[in-house]
C-alpha cells in the first residue's frame, strides 16, 4: 500500500469522500456531522492523504493542525471494497507518525457514538486514544465521542 499526500482532484477521491458524507448522513443527525467535504479538506491547515494498492484507492485520512502542538484526525475512510484488510490501521499509523514529526504533543479526534462507529472507536482504543471532553470548537453531543492521545 502506498500512502501519499493528495490534492483531492481525482474522481476516485471525490467518490470516496462523497460516499463518506452520504454514510454520515445515514447514521448521524445533520447537526452532529463533522465530516469535511472536498473544499474544506483543501484548507491550508489540513494535510490529506490517499492510500492506494496499484491503481486502486483503498482509503484516506487527514490531519488538521489545531495549533503548533495539537492536531486533529479527520476524514478517516476505508473503501467499502477493502474493509477489514488493515487499511485504516496503516493510515492511522501514518498520521500518528506525521504528527510526531511535526512535534505535536497531542492528537485528537471526533467520531460517532452509535454502534455503526464501533469499529472506528475500537481501532482508536487499540492505538491508546483515551476518551475526553470536546476539544477545539466541538460541543457536548450525545451523537459524538471525543478521543485524544498524548504523543
Amino acid at each position: 500500500m502506498k500512502i501519499k499526500v493528495d490534492d483531492l482532484s481525482s474522481v476516485e477521491v471525490a467518490e470516496l469522500i462523497g460516499g463518506h458524507l452520504q454514510n454520515m448522513a445515514l447514521h448521524s443527525p445533520l447537526e452532529s456531522i463533522h465530516a469535511l467535504g472536498l473544499e474544506e479538506l483543501k484548507k491550508p491547515e489540513i494535510t490529506f492523504w490517499s492510500a492506494w494498492e496499484q491503481d486502486e484507492l483503498v482509503g484516506c485520512g487527514a490531519l488538521k493542525e489545531l495549533d503548533s502542538s495539537h492536531g486533529e484526525i479527520k476524514s478517516m475512510k476505508t473503501s467499502p471494497l477493502h474493509l477489514r484488510k488493515g487499511v485504516a490501521k496503516k493510515i492511522l499509523q501514518h498520521i500518528i507518525e506525521e504528527a510526531k514529526m511535526r512535534s505535536y504533543e497531542r492528537l485528537s479526534l471526533e467520531t460517532g457514538s452509535m454502534a455503526t462507529f464501533d469499529p472506528a472507536r475500537h481501532l482508536y482504543e487499540k492505538f491508546e486514544f483515551q476518551y475526553c471532553k470536546p476539544f477545539a470548537d466541538y460541543k457536548e453531543d450525545p451523537n459524538s465521542v471525543f478521543m485524544t492521545k498524548e504523543l
